[in-house]
């Protein structure tokens, strides 16, 4: 409505802002009336503009997305968040997160860099995930990790044992370590997916058949089935462990251990054996490797009998075809072709340099 006068009282101003009214009266002229008109337009839009503070505090932050992380993602995933996590909270537990700044972000992935680019580059993915998780749900209003850079890394071509160090590794195991490691070969697993297979999962068909693997590598943490079949060595491991299992435990490989917190004795799944690798490859003498190593191992050795990039996808279970390049270290027959191409190519101007050098020598 403005500024207008009303006979016998005086000047009044009368605005609407956002679909809210602001109003004043009485005012002896018109200019009183519209310099409040003004001051209260300039308070109206401060206040519009004045972020709301973040009342969540960092720590129940990370705790939050916890507890997402342990519903949504595997157990190895869990597991390496807990201990990123606890180094974050050593930093700012008690800070809102409208007060972790991006300076302060900067100077703790600087001082992870000093240990390697790859920690520090680690910690900024999952920090900048538990910022994006607290966004979506509107729980922060700012990310301290926008526009922080990933450290430039040497990447290097990952060490793959050859299968005769892979043996001798086995060979120097316990007879349940054997069974353990020879299921992960042949089914070139993630060993989460071992570790939570169960006889329901295993189906015995003459000399092979087929296990049922389930990976949460997949868009929104589900569950994801996938068939591999066996190979017949480790039909006849399986078929072994079946005779001799006890039939009250559900899962192919488990164990018996103390609980820590009830002291009381418990049968489960395996839990990640990260040790167990690194010993085994110290008796036997050969280059330390991981788990994961035998995945790259039994792709490698697909992709060099030319068996098709798609069947190698679907064993390792890749939603995506460019992982599976990644697994696939050897040089391929293109590459060896054109390289004998290259040398025909060059042999003969190679010759034929010679020959002028041997003629201009014999003047």
């Amino acid at each position: 409505m403005g500024i207008y006068f009303v006979k016998g009282k005086g000047w009044r101003y009368d605005f609407t802002q956002k679909a809210e009214r602001h109003t004043a009266a009485w005012f002896t002229t018109k200019k009183e009336a519209r310099t409040a008109e003004t001051r209260r337009k300039e308070e109206v839009q401060e206040n519009k503009t004045v972020k709301t503070p973040t009342d969540i505090r960092f720590l129940d932050l990370v705790n939050r997305r916890l507890d997402h992380v342990k519903a949504y993602k595997s157990s190895e995933y869990y597991k390496a968040y807990c201990y990123m996590a606890a180094r974050w909270v050593r930093q700012w537990a008690d800070l809102e997160c409208q007060n972790v700044t991006t300076q302060m972000v900067e100077e703790f992935l600087i001082g992870r860099s000093m240990k390697s680019e790859f920690a520090a580059n680690k910690d900024l993915r999952h920090l900048r995930a538990t910022f994006s998780y607290g966004r979506k749900r509107k729980l922060v209003s700012d990310d301290p990790t926008a526009g922080i850079s990933f450290f430039p890394v040497e990447k290097r071509i990952k060490y793959i044992p050859p299968t005769d160090d892979i043996d001798k590794v086995i060979s120097c195991a316990a007879p349940d370590v054997q069974d353990y490691l020879w299921t992960i070969r042949d089914t070139m697993a993630r060993v989460d997916e071992i570790n939570r297979l169960t006889w329901n999962d295993v189906f015995f068909e003459d000399t092979t058949g087929y296990v049922v693997l389930y990976t949460r590598k997949k868009r929104g943490g589900h569950l994801t089935p996938r068939k591999v079949p066996m190979t017949q060595r480790l039909c006849e491991v399986l078929k072994g462990r079946f005779l001799a299992r006890n039939i009250a435990q559900p899962w192919v490989f488990c164990n018996t251990y103390v609980d820590w917190k009830t002291k009381e004795p418990r049968t489960g799944p395996f839990q990640y054996r990260k040790t167990i690798l690194r010993t085994l490859c110290k008796r036997a003498g050969v280059t330390r490797f991981s788990y994961h190593s035998l995945r790259h191992s039994g792709a490698s050795i697909m992709a060099q009998r030319n068996v098709p990039i798609g069947a190698i996808q679907k064993i390792l279970g890749h939603e995506n075809r460019t992982t599976t390049e990644i697994y696939l270290h050897n040089v391929g027959n293109m590459e060896r072709e054109a390289i004998v191409t290259y040398e025909q190519a060059t042999k003969k101007s190679h010759t034929d340099s010679h020959t002028v050098i041997r003629i201009s020598a014999n003047g």
